[in-house]
């Protein structure tokens, strides 16, 4: 095929203006079905850019670029090869391909509306770690469809397969604590659940908006600590907050693949927009209680006031021969103690995120203690809340 390739830094289109770093365009540009249009420099399209059939390409080494203006614009084949990224300010529709080459498609999270859309038969090629939506994807008039979603340096698509044909439908993976959303504007308390046994994540989530019946399958890596939520991934599910009752209820779990460091999951069927956000979850931990020892979930507040400073676990000094190790949220090593008595206070003693005798900072941890006297091994959460936000 014969390619047309207009440099935008030399032409002057009718009712578009070509002005330092950027593309005004206030008319009509129109791509046909042989051209290729190169933008290396930002576009800011508040005319008609919709009715095209060819290439149009974003490409910077140097620089971030970004896609804004009052009008959205339609692409027929899309590609970005920008290293340090391209945001869009308003929705881009593609009709056709669109090309990963290098930087992610960065939207605003504080809406949903601002994304690119996948409409009819489009589809993706190069999507990874480096080379994804950081923000929201959508599709439309489809009934199957994954998302090459994610975050900062990974790549979580949700995969969506409906009853029915989506007329638009819109995802965004968010690595944080649905408990301190940071978009929001509410707590998703994963303590509040529909069942005493049932567990979620507090690592990360999806928020998925459609009104079609559909199955969807999530993913997990490393970092999603799955191991927290069940001994083996048939123990896994996906699990939702419901909208209607204000907590957390089992979707279920009708495939799942892999192994507990990386897999993928799939729900029963559900209306999307009865949740506001969904995430993996399994079983809870259950209290252990033993023969002169009660093993749970804890809280400490290392403030120096008497109250939760310590890790006490009741009955400890009965099993002499025992081991305690304490991960953070992204299962590194923070806190490691043979014949524990007792004595863990908020400071790390591992050469690992932190330095030893640091405090450690706020948030969700989880211990693993093994009791080798009856060869018994349990894991639990702990809750910290370090002096500064007492």
């Amino acid at each position: 095929m014969k390619l047309l390739k207009i440099i935008l830094g030399f032409l002057l289109l009718q009712n578009t203006i070509v002005a330092q770093d950027a593309v005004h365009n206030y008319g009509n540009i129109q791509i046909h079905d042989d051209g290729l249009v190169g933008f290396h420099m930002d576009v800011i399209n508040n005319g008609a850019f919709n009715q095209n059939r060819g290439l149009v390409g974003f490409y910077s080494f140097d620089k971030a670029l970004t896609i804004s203006g009052g009008s959205n614009p339609m692409f027929y084949d899309f590609e970005v090869a920008v290293d340090n990224d391209l945001y869009i300010d308003n929705t881009v529709h593609v009709q056709n391909n669109t090309n990963f080459i290098t930087g992610d498609i960065v939207t605003n999270r504080t809406t949903s509306e601002v994304n690119i859309n996948f409409l009819n038969d489009s589809f993706y090629t190069g999507e990874s770690d480096n080379t994804k939506v950081d923000g929201y994807a959508a599709m439309s008039k489809k009934s199957e469809f994954t998302f090459p979603i994610g975050q900062f340096d990974k790549l979580r698509p949700l995969t969506i397969s409906s009853i029915s044909t989506n007329d638009y439908t819109k995802s965004a993976y968010f690595f944080e604590d649905p408990n301190t959303p940071s978009v929001f504007g509410t707590s998703f308390n994963t303590g509040i659940t529909a069942n005493e046994i049932l567990a979620v994540s507090e690592f990360e989530f999806w928020h998925l908006e459609g009104t079609v019946p559909s199955k969807v399958t999530l993913t997990w890596d490393d970092d999603s600590n799955a191991n927290l939520y069940g001994e083996f991934i048939s123990d896994l599910k996906v699990v939702g907050w419901s909208i209607e009752d204000m907590q957390w209820v089992d979707l279920g779990n009708t495939n799942v693949e892999g192994d507990l460091d990386k897999g993928a999951i799939t729900s029963k069927e559900f209306t999307p927009s009865d949740y506001a956000i969904i995430t993996i979850g399994g079983k809870a931990n259950d209290l252990a209680i033993l023969d002169g020892i009660i093993l749970d979930n804890y809280y400490m507040t290392p403030n120096g006031d008497g109250i939760n400073d310590y890790l006490v676990i009741e009955g400890i000094e009965g099993f002499q021969d025992n081991v305690l190790e304490i991960y953070n949220r992204y299962g590194r090593l923070v806190f490691s103690k043979q014949n524990y008595t007792n004595e863990f206070n908020g400071i790390s003693n591992v050469d690992a995120v932190v330095s030893k005798n640091v405090g450690l900072p706020s948030g969700i941890y989880y211990y693993i203690i093994k009791l080798n006297d009856i060869d018994f091994k349990h894991q639990g959460f702990l809750h910290l809340t370090t002096l500064e936000e007492n």
